[in-house]
């Protein structure tokens, strides 16, 4: 009976969250390990069809980076790194957006169509709603870095990710761009997370990550802060105590937030129900940024 009435409990302090919620997008940013475990993807995934089934309207954003090295290993290849990020030739390219498309996207899916909720693929071999440009960095002396078919995001197509959401059809986005030639650019899924958050005027923006948030103490996991603002999070990286490998999350946060979006959040997704227990309870379990 006790085991019952906490449930009772629950669904109860779920209500008010679920009326808030209705009708809202919600993006969330599959990756890490989330990608790299099936089981572990399946319980996700039936989180996400529990969100469209009471209401929310998710958008969902893969990336690939364990997938897409480990077919260019089977291939011969040896990934090639520039300040962080993958160099991008043609080879290259065309394993990324086999890999994002037929091992990763094809799969989610299906398995969410295997949940009872209809889910849209949206790449670069089927209808493709990010568009970009090459990306160029800047080394110390001004020079440009190539970084070969890399893109930064130019536009969204917006319009068609908010019909599907209102035909109730969950879109689930492989992060390769086409540009306006034609071409293909391999983009970093947390900005192009960030970027649809912004463009759709998501309620939320939830990136699921293999930590718990954001730390004080990158070596210490009870540092987690629950809550941050845009000027507190700046700070942080100022301080350097947000680095590298956090960076695009956050900086995926900060766009999100900047264009309208009410509250981005970093957790945890190898947690049991981690984005459950974000969006539908009273403390959370990661950190969340507000404007």
């Amino acid at each position: 009976m006790q085991q019952a009435i906490i449930k009772a409990n629950a669904l109860i302090e779920a209500m008010g969250y679920i009326r808030r919620f209705h009708d809202k997008i919600v993006v969330v940013k599959l990756g890490g390990s989330i990608l790299d475990d099936l089981q572990m993807q399946h319980k996700l995934l039936t989180d996400i069809v529990f969100m469209a089934t009471v209401g929310m309207r998710p958008i969902l954003v893969h990336g690939g980076g364990k997938a897409i090295t480990q077919a260019m290993n089977e291939s011969g290849l040896e990934p090639q790194w520039v300040q962080g990020r993958r160099y991008t030739d043609e080879r290259t390219l065309a394993i990324a957006e086999h890999t994002l498309v037929h091992t990763i996207n094809t799969p989610i899916c299906n398995t969410i169509r295997s949940l009872g909720f209809r889910a849209m693929g949206l790449h670069s071999l089927s209808s493709c709603v990010i568009f970009a440009e090459p990306l160029r960095l800047e080394n110390g002396d001004g020079r440009k870095i190539d970084l070969g078919l890399v893109g930064k995001m130019t536009d969204i197509n917006a319009e068609l990710l908010t019909m599907l959401c209102q035909s109730e059809v969950i879109p689930v986005i492989a992060p390769i761009a086409l540009t306006r030639t034609g071409g293909k650019l391999n983009v970093n899924a947390d900005s192009v997370a960030g970027r649809i958050a912004a463009a759709v005027g998501a309620e939320k923006l939830v990136v699921l990550s293999d930590t718990h948030g954001i730390r004080n103490n990158r070596d210490d996991p009870n540092s987690c802060i629950s809550t941050l603002t845009e000027n507190e999070i700046e700070a942080m990286i100022q301080k350097g105590i947000i680095t590298s490998g956090m960076m695009p999350k956050v900086e995926a946060c900060l766009t999100a937030i900047k264009g309208g979006t009410k509250k981005a959040h970093i957790i945890d997704g190898r947690f049991e129900h981690s984005l459950l227990l974000e969006i539908y309870t009273d403390k959370g379990i990661g950190t969340q940024i507000l404007k």
